[in-house]
């Protein structure tokens, strides 16, 4: 099929679209842009800057894609955005590329869901499958894993991970590491339990949901300093790929501490 732009839309000469794009009213489409198979544009969205999209993404009205970092220091360098396939942009969502202080590039991965009105600052690197509820904001050079979901209003500090398999509950304020598999929340955000409702969907076998429960109250409810917490751990749970990941986490020098 061919590619269909509205004629109220702005699409600047040198953006490559590719077959199958359709681009709404009152989108606006810059020079630098590259949009993959199949995507779709909507109403009034902003795609600016050397930013990148894959096949089949849907960026909704109003989104601003590709815009100029939030950081003082960046004064107009050609850093990049990268967004990989079926990716949902709802409404106001806005998504910052990377500052050469950084790595310059902002990453995102495959078949993430980004509610209305969340932010993606500089530098960010974001996995896949990735669900982020309504006004979720991260700041700068935030790394989060794959199939973690983030309820509405949270925010994450810069220089923050988050583990994969993780669950951030609503209006928590992360300003430390979140480990893999857990389910944390508060203010500041803590680790609350095993994330087993998550790991159950997720086909996770129960005996390796049960290793889990049972590393995680060594590392976070027992009173053992984490440097020492992984040494603790029965030597046949660490055969376990999950229980390796999650030592793994932990014993990676963070920059901003482990949340417990």
């Amino acid at each position: 099929m061919s590619t269909e732009i509205h004629p109220q839309a702005v699409v600047y000469p040198g953006a490559v679209l590719d077959n199958d794009v359709k681009v709404g009213p009152f989108a606006v489409i810059g020079a630098n842009v590259k949009i993959g198979k199949g995507s779709v544009v909507g109403a009034g969205a902003h795609i600016q800057g050397f930013t990148e999209l894959g096949r089949e993404c849907q960026i909704f009205s109003h989104a601003v894609v590709g815009s100029p970092p939030q950081d003082l220091k960046y004064k107009g360098e050609n850093t990049r955005l990268k967004l990989g396939d079926r990716n949902v942009v709802r409404e106001f969502v806005t998504i910052n590329p990377g500052t050469v202080e950084g790595s310059s590039l902002t990453l995102i991965g495959n078949d993430n869901l980004l509610m209305a009105y969340c932010h993606v600052a500089h530098d960010c690197e974001i996995g896949n499958e990735n669900i982020f509820a309504n006004v979720v904001n991260f700041a700068g050079h935030v790394q989060v894993g794959d199939k973690v979901v983030v309820g509405g209003l949270a925010a994450v500090h810069q220089f923050c991970r988050i583990g994969s398999f993780s669950i951030v509950g609503g209006c928590s304020k992360v300003v430390q590491d979140i480990p893999p598999y857990s389910l944390c929340d508060g203010h500041p955000a803590k680790v609350k339990s095993i994330n087993y409702v998550g790991l159950k969907r997720r086909g996770l076998p129960s005996d390796t949901i049960r290793a889990l429960r049972k590393v995680f109250k060594v590392l976070f409810f027992e009173d053992h300093p984490l440097s020492i917490a992984p040494d603790l751990i029965d030597q046949s749970f660490k055969r376990i790929p999950e229980v390796k990941t999650l030592i793994d986490f932990v014993s990676f020098s963070s920059q901003r501490g482990i949340c417990r």
